[in-house]
């Protein structure tokens, strides 16, 4: 699927309800078990990476796929799940209403041991090899550019400049009044309260 987003959260909000509860089902599990891991968006997928790329996630028509870095873990594996394809280190998932996230769990913590352990000897491949591995070309989906926009300060509506002018007046008035000892009235304009009728 080529999809704009920049942002995982808003990659999800673009699928349609099914693919969306699915996908971000397979993503809380993987921010959950795969401590220290970063999520974003590239090449039209959502990549999540451990000293570089680890599991990448897309969303197709009917199917989603979960991309692992480590392929020996998926081989490891491929019998208890359907959709396994271990020459290229993805699962298909064609049911979304019965994700087998137990498996997929071990094979995301699994990774992350494996990583690590890779990370220590120097054998991390890197995002080349990976893509080509995953057969995700490269050219055909670029990562696109962050939109950025710029805001405008809110301008102060007529009416609501006027009110605010009009309490500042008013608050102004009172306090002179107090200091020439006058007293302001509902009515109508104050006056000394030596000058009424009276008086």
């Amino acid at each position: 699927m080529i999809t704009t987003a920049t942002t995982v959260g808003a990659y999800l909000r673009d699928l349609p309800p099914d693919r969306r509860v699915a996908m971000a089902r397979v993503c809380s599990m993987i921010r959950r078990s795969a401590r220290g891991v970063r999520e974003s968006m590239r090449y039209g997928l959502a990549f999540y990476e451990l000293d570089g790329p680890l599991f990448a996630l897309e969303s197709g028509r009917r199917h989603m796929s979960l991309y692992v870095a480590e392929q020996d873990v998926v081989i490891r594996h491929k019998e208890a799940l359907a959709g396994v394809n271990a020459a290229r280190s993805y699962i298909r998932f064609s049911d979304f209403n019965r994700l087998p996230l137990d498996v997929v769990e071990k094979i995301v913590r699994e990774s992350v041991v494996a990583r690590r352990a890779r990370a220590a000897n120097g054998s991390i491949p890197t995002q080349a090899e990976l893509l080509k591995l995953w057969a995700i070309k490269e050219q055909a989906a670029q990562a696109p550019q962050a939109v950025t926009r710029a805001v405008a300060a809110p301008v102060e509506k007529p009416a609501l400049a006027r009110s605010a002018a009009a309490k500042r007046t008013v608050t102004r008035t009172a306090a002179l009044r107090r200091a020439n000892g006058t007293k302001a009235t509902a009515r109508g304009p104050a006056f000394p309260a030596y000058g009424r009728k009276g008086q």
